[in-house]
Formats: C-alpha cells, structure tokens, sequence
C-alpha cells in the first residue's frame, strides 16, 4: 500500500483507488476544518446577535436577523468549499455543470422546497408570527428554514371542524401540536395569511329567536353588545384598512356590527357580523355570548330550538265497565 500510482494515487494490493491522494486528503481536512469554523461562526455570531435584540418584543427581528446569518453563512461555506477543491475554473464549470444536472433530477422536491424559501422571503408570502393555512395545515409559523416551515398548529372552528385534518379544538386555539410543511407546497396551493397585511378578521355569530319574540329589541341588543367589545378593534381595523385601501384596489369596508335577518322554517336567524383581531377571537365571543344571555334574559327573549311543542289533545272519554249484569 503506497502512493505510487499515477499522480499520487493510492495503490492497494497493486489497485490504483482513484482519487485517493494526498492533495486530495489535504483538501479534504480543509474542507472539515473551514466548514467547523465557518459553523463555530455562524453560532457565535448568531448568539451574540441574539443577546442585541433579546430585548426587542418585535419577534420579526429575530426571525430576519437568523434567516440573514443562515443565508450568509450558506454563501460563506458553499465558497469555501468550492475555493479549496476547484482552484482551476475549467475543472470547476465542468462539474457544477455535472452535478447541477444530477441534483436537478434527483433532488426535484428539494431544489423546489428550497426555491419556495427564496420566493417566501421575497415575496412577503408570511412571516414568522404570522398565522396562516399552509398545505392543509392552520396555525402560527413559528420558525422557517432552507427546506420547510414550522408551525404551531391551531384548531378549526365547527363550520370546518370536518376539514381534513379533523380537529378536537373547536376554535383557533393552539392544539399543542408542532407541524412541518414543505416550502414548495406554496407553489401547489393558496397560502391563506390571517394576520400580514391586515390583522383583523370579520366573524359571525348566529342565535336563534322564535317568530314571536321582540325581534327588534333583540337586534338592538346584539349590535349594543358587539359595540362595547369591539369598539377598540373598530378604530384600530379602520387605520388599517385606509393603508391597504392605498397600497391595493381595494372598496371602502364597513366595520361596524350588523345584524342579518334570515327566515327559516323553525325560527328567525339573527347572524350578528363584527370585525375581531386575528388572535383572541374564542375569548371575544364568549364575552359577547355572555353578556348577549343575560341581556336575552332581561328582555324575556328566548333562544329558539328545534323543540316538539304540544299545544292541543283531542277529547278522551272513558267508560267504566259495568260491576253486574242485569237479573
């Protein structure tokens, strides 16, 4: 076993391994060396970063600080690499071209995943903190990488809740469980963004009254309640919507509460329409259903159900059986 065969090769046994040389191995404990620095870093670099913006609340700081430090030192060690093992630009074109060609065929949901992440930070798809529906999954992103996005998954409320995955949450409450999709699902489907440009979200809520109920004070006390809850939400919603108003074509929204009136065969449907944050609705409808019942029930007015209600039986006679006969 020596490096006697041709330029430097190793020979075992009078097999010549090619590739196996001792300029080969050097760049080899170059390359290990260069890319433990290069992570040492990134590491270093990135807790001293993290110990800057500790203080900030802004979680997109952090978020844009880690994606600038991965995407740098990414650049950093491709470079590096490329410098130690390709010093001639002959050698280098030619196998770029050859393992371009490979990784194109074999690694297509990667370079994807990878082209989606470009487009993601490019195209201010979302962001970190942003709550979103991504590849069927609903939720908070909670971290994002070269190759898929993180998120804390959410539940549905029940007009979906037999959405597929289906959900035990019957709200936009977090599950607890962690969720990965892939970045390239972006070029599959619509990626719903509940709170980037605007972080307000229009909600309902319909209760039932019978037909002979005071349908008037009843709506004046759905639209007197979803005011006093919503009033700060209004004001803040209203600012928004004049920014998106001049940055896109968009028609001048309405964000008072309204009170929609449908006939059903049972009972009059009252859908009481309201503007909420992007975050906390569960605990902004309790409040409103809360007070909504107790004003219900100072008014005398019931919530109408699908009940069975008799209201006449026909006339029974009872005859009863003669004690004798005749003698």
């Amino acid at each position: 076993m020596d490096f006697t065969g041709p330029n430097g090769a190793l020979q075992v046994l009078g097999v010549t391994l090619i590739g196996v040389t001792p300029e080969n191995g050097r760049k080899l404990l170059l390359t290990l060396v260069f890319v433990l620095a290069a992570w040492a870093a990134g590491r270093g670099v990135a807790a001293t970063l993290g110990a800057v913006t500790r203080g900030d609340p802004n979680p997109r700081v952090k978020f844009w600080t880690r994606q600038a430090i991965k995407i740098l030192m990414a650049l950093v060690s491709l470079i590096g690499v490329l410098s130690i093992w390709f010093d001639d630009p002959t050698r280098l074109a030619t196998a770029l071209g050859l393992v371009t060609a490979g990784l194109a065929f074999a690694l297509q949901r990667v370079i994807t995943a990878m082209a989606g992440y470009v487009v993601i930070l490019r195209g201010k798809t979302f962001n970190v903190g942003d709550r979103i529906v991504m590849g069927g999954v609903r939720g908070d992103v909670i971290a994002l990488d070269f190759m898929q996005t993180t998120i804390m998954e959410m539940g549905q409320p029940p007009p979906v809740q037999n959405d597929d995955p289906a959900m035990w949450v019957r709200a936009r409450q977090y599950t607890g469980r962690i969720v990965t999709v892939t970045n390239a699902k972006i070029f599959d489907e619509p990626i719903y963004n509940y709170s980037r440009d605007f972080g307000y979200l229009f909600e309902e809520m319909t209760i039932p009254v019978a037909f002979e109920a005071d349908r008037g004070r009843a709506e004046a006390i759905l639209l007197d309640v979803a005011r006093r809850h919503t009033r700060e939400c209004m004001q803040l919603a209203e600012a928004e919507a004049r920014e998106l108003q001049r940055r896109y074509f968009m028609a001048t929204t309405d964000f008072s509460p309204r009170v929609y009136w449908r006939i059903t065969d049972n009972w009059l449907e009252l859908t009481l329409r309201f503007v909420a944050r992007d975050h906390g609705v569960r605990e902004l409808k309790d409040a409103i259903s809360r007070d909504v019942l107790a004003a219900f029930d100072d008014a005398r007015i019931g919530i109408a159900s699908a009940t069975v209600q008799v209201v006449g039986l026909p006339p029974l006679r009872i005859r009863a059986a003669a004690e004798g006969k005749a003698g």
